[in-house]
């Protein structure tokens, strides 16, 4: 009877599998300089600091002797792997193969890690020395306040970027031979475009938004990440730490890139599918006076 035809009823199952909304890789590992390496830990730059001519003032004087400062950085590998299992057991029941897709949603989490170590090596205490055994911290000199430009704590602000920018050209940093980036999130990119000194045409030679985009200001590439931390600031209060650096001032040092394979486990019951997905890597400041510390709160 007709009023039966709804036990024939169907469902639909899609084929198609979406990735849900996330960081996909690694979107700061293009703007730090970088390079391979086997071992414990790498070294890879050994510096001289300045030194001061002497102005002679007499003749036959003894000479004075100068000996350049020196220093050596360290970088340290960090492990890194995601393994993920399809039993094939499951796979009988499945209308599609995950297992492409099990990848590439481990590749984006890998690439994630590294960010997270680019931006601990920029921020954190770095190890230096002859055998990497002296901890360097960012001098407070090259932080920028929390109230900077402001009579109270602030978020991101053109003043603030004003005076990163300052500080670096006080070391000396060559803005035109240098690439300067600055790894913003979501809220300070906000609160930038809330300001006229950005967004008007008045105050800029060329357009600062393309396409509804605000990439670059101030001669400083602006890369969106939602992965900065949050820290006690210079007020004592909780902000997010903001880096500021020029690429020639950070390194990621690479033991092992992204690496991926789909293997039978035999060594379980069903024999499942394995994606594993593994990287080795680790990261550091190549020199303090080329890195600043932004807190926006």
């Amino acid at each position: 009877m007709a009023s039966q035809i709804p036990l024939f009823y169907v469902s639909q199952f899609s084929s198609n599998i979406q990735l849900k909304l996330q960081q996909e890789g690694s979107v700061l590992r293009g703007c730090v300089m970088s390079g391979t390496h086997v071992g414990s830990q790498a070294s890879p730059v050994d510096q001289f600091g300045a030194i001061v001519g002497n102005k002679v003032v007499g003749r036959y004087n003894p000479m004075t002797r100068q000996d350049a400062p020196t220093d050596r950085r360290w970088v340290f590998p960090q492990d890194y792997d995601l393994p993920q299992l399809l039993d094939s057991f499951d796979q009988l029941r499945l209308l599609i193969d995950p297992m492409s897709s099990y990848v590439t949603n481990a590749v984006y989490a890998i690439g994630r890690n590294m960010d997270e170590e680019i931006l601990a090596g920029l921020l954190n205490a770095n190890l230096t020395g002859n055998n990497g055994t002296t901890s360097t911290s960012l001098a407070s000199t090259q932080v920028v306040g929390v109230n900077q430009g402001a009579a109270s704590a602030t978020n991101l602000t053109v003043a603030k970027l004003r005076e990163g920018r300052r500080i670096l050209m006080t070391n000396n940093l060559m803005l035109d031979r240098e690439e300067l980036y600055c790894a913003v999130n979501a809220t300070n990119l906000d609160s930038l475009l809330a300001e006229t000194q950005v967004i008007s045409s008045e105050f800029n030679d060329q357009k600062v938004l393309v396409n509804g985009k605000l990439t670059k200001f101030l001669g400083i590439n602006l890369v969106h990440t939602e992965l900065l931390q949050t820290g006690t600031d210079d007020q004592s209060g909780t902000s997010t730490a903001i880096p500021m650096w020029a690429k020639s001032g950070a390194y990621m040092g690479m033991w092992s890139d992204v690496q991926s394979s789909i293997d039978r486990r035999t060594d379980l019951q069903g024999i499942p599918l394995q994606a594993y997905v593994k990287g080795t890597f680790g990261a550091t400041r190549l020199e303090e006076k080329k890195v600043v510390k932004i807190w926006a709160r």
